[in-house]
């Protein structure tokens, strides 16, 4: 619903990661930020103008994503709102070109995850880390995760 994001591996090759997302972050940057290393790091089907990583660590989903802008003004406040209106608890933070988000669902929707994401916006381009935990407890601080997007700023 948010942003997605994506990853460094194995499954990228150094000149493909130059121009997708598995380049936006090192697994160095990713295991010190979320305190685990990811496996399966694996380029994604994505659609044209995208490119999509993805992998886990052992207690999230993490994902990383490089593409064209799409959407008109105001449509991540539309999500936003419909987030809230389902009773998804959401913090919304953006410092210069970066913006964090975390979401937690209510009770009833445990099982979409508890998220963290953050985004820069560049040139017509967006990417994006978002890491999806199974619990609250979990969660990676907007903090941890904006210090990999301000590296990924440089790669794009």
């Amino acid at each position: 619903m948010l942003l997605a994001a994506g990853l460094i591996g194995g499954a990228c090759t150094q000149a493909a990661a130059q121009s997708t997302a598995c380049g936006l972050a090192t697994a160095g940057e990713l295991r010190a930020a979320l305190g685990a290393s990811v496996t399966g790091l694996a380029n994604q089907n994505a659609p044209a103008g995208a490119s999509f990583c993805s992998g886990q660590t052992p207690t999230a989903t993490v994902s990383l994503r490089l593409a064209t802008r799409p959407g008109q003004p105001g449509d991540e406040a539309a999500a936003i709102d419909a987030a809230r209106n389902m009773g998804i608890q959401v913090d919304l933070r953006t410092t210069g070109q970066i913006t964090c988000s975390t979401l937690i669902p209510p009770k009833a929707l445990e099982r979409i995850g508890f998220n963290t994401t953050c985004a820069v916006r560049k040139n017509g381009r967006v990417a994006a880390i978002e890491v999806t935990a199974k619990t609250q407890q979990s969660m990676i601080p907007m903090e941890r995760l904006r210090t990999v997007a301000e590296k990924m700023a440089g790669r794009f």
